[in-house]
């Protein structure tokens, strides 16, 4: 299959290669060229224009955008639709607020282009080498592109969700729930390294993740982290909030629906940019790990 890829940042280049490793034929397009020609160094078809990028795929094509939420999909889309036709599909498998998608697709819908909305995790490393991914799509167009889906994720790692929206929906609360671990995770830390022992968190995050109920890839993610730095003194204890824990916070409000660990976190996340704390050291480094998030060095 050939995809036209636009954005390519730490998700969207892996998720070019990850393609590409799978046979599919990448079309990249990137704001910035450097990127660009170091995606042809590595296999994949460069584009330095989108005009260009439309003009080198067959139609009905396909276009995956892995841009920023908010206003630069907007712009995007404004700026591609125009150069697409009818049949074509665009996919938005970035992060976005769920409201603007059910706005996004009968827009493009209405100019005869299709419009995916995917929600994809698993961090950079699973956009290189498996990610798990949640499709809001018509029957026909999920039906279409399921191959691309199936070849993109690990094993039993995409779903066709339902009609679009509810692919960014389901992520958003995906989002939600990691911050409220994340958040549990930093605070049992916090109390560990307050404890009037002597403890080894490599150590003690390598045995939680075997064979504990707490066990998965965020403990296995805690241990690399130690490992690269045992007390996490080269950071500061910021938790940059990307916004989608926000969103689930606040349709939990607007659907009555209690949330209160998903809506604390979202407050710790603010307070961490006020005062430093072991457990926020905890969650940046969990995020820096998973996605290449920012810390601040100390």
């Amino acid at each position: 299959m050939e995809i036209g890829l636009v954005g390519l940042g730490r998700m969207g280049f892996n998720l070019a290669r990850n393609m590409r490793d799978k046979g599919h034929r990448v079309v990249a397009y990137n704001r910035t060229a450097e990127k660009t020609r170091q995606a042809e160094q590595e296999g994949i078809t460069g584009a330095y224009s989108l005009g260009e990028l439309v003009d080198k795929l067959t139609p009905p094509r396909v276009v995956w955008l892995m841009v920023p939420a908010g206003p630069p999909v907007d712009e995007m889309i404004a700026q591609l639709v125009p150069l697409l036709s009818k049949g074509d599909t665009l996919i938005d498998g970035g992060n976005s607020f769920y409201k603007d998608t059910l706005r996004r697709a009968p827009a493009v819908q209405a100019t005869g282009v299709n419009f995916v909305d995917v929600g994809t995790s698993g961090g950079i490393e699973g956009a290189r080498n498996g990610a798990c991914t949640m499709i809001g799509a018509s029957d026909e167009i999920f039906a279409r592109l399921e191959l691309l889906f199936r070849d993109i994720s690990v094993p039993d790692g995409y779903l066709h969700t339902g009609p679009n929206g509810t692919g960014h929906f389901v992520k958003m609360v995906h989002n939600g729930i990691e911050y409220g671990m994340l958040q549990a995770i930093g605070e049992g830390f916090e109390l560990l390294s307050k404890s009037p022992f002597t403890l080894n968190y490599r150590e003690i995050a390598g045995v939680w993740d075997h064979g504990s109920v707490i066990r998965g890839w965020l403990m296995e993610l805690m241990e690399r982290a130690f490992g690269k730095d045992a007390r996490l003194e080269g950071i500061r204890g910021v938790m940059h909030s990307s916004g989608e824990g926000l969103w689930t916070a606040q349709t939990a409000l607007e659907l009555g629906v209690p949330a209160p660990v998903i809506t604390e976190s979202v407050f710790m996340r603010f307070r961490s940019e006020q005062e430093d704390s072991f457990a926020g050291k905890v969650v940046a480094a969990l995020r820096n790990e998973f996605g290449a998030h920012q810390v601040e060095k100390k």
